[in-house]
């Protein structure tokens, strides 16, 4: 028995040094999607649904939940915002081409008309950034008119 406490002592001094380290935050500015939104034009209800369900693990710019102050929960959270920016990157749309974009927003509708995003892991905790099939159907119709406005997209009949 004495070994167990020992261990769980142990365990939780590491816990408790483990909260004075923590990745670095994706704390940019939210004026990074300027240029995107310059671009694509969406309506004000798209603006509202892409802040609320994708800018957190998809800008340069996240609105952090208190839990990520926990540690191994930050890491968890910083690679998950890590792995979505490096599929698609709100803030990063300047010096792209023409062709990588509307490939970008090709990926975006399959992710969004199939649910996938956003992440039910994400959804769980924010409630409101699950989308409802009117909005899915509004961002999707925004996204393909960017594709058309590409010229890579044949116009829908």
């Amino acid at each position: 028995m004495k070994t167990i406490k020992k261990i769980l002592l142990v365990l939780l001094v590491l816990f408790v040094i483990a909260q004075f380290f923590g990745p670095a935050k994706n704390q940019g500015d939210l004026a990074s999607v300027q240029p995107f939104l310059d671009e694509t034009n969406p309506p004000e209800n798209v603006k509202t649904i892409l802040k609320v369900s994708c800018y957190d693990c998809h800008s340069d710019f996240t609105v952090y939940p208190w839990y990520n102050n926990i540690t191994p929960v930050n890491y968890w959270l910083a690679e998950h915002i890590k792995d979505g920016k490096r599929h698609f990157n709100f803030s990063n749309w300047v010096g792209n081409s023409t062709k990588r974009k509307d490939h970008k927003m090709e990926e975006f509708i399959k992710m969004v008309e199939n649910k996938w995003m956003p992440m039910d892991s994400y959804t769980w905790i924010h409630k409101d950034a699950k989308l409802s099939d009117a909005q899915i159907k509004e961002v999707v119709d925004w996204a393909k008119q960017v594709r058309v406005k590409y010229g890579l997209e044949p116009k829908p009949q």
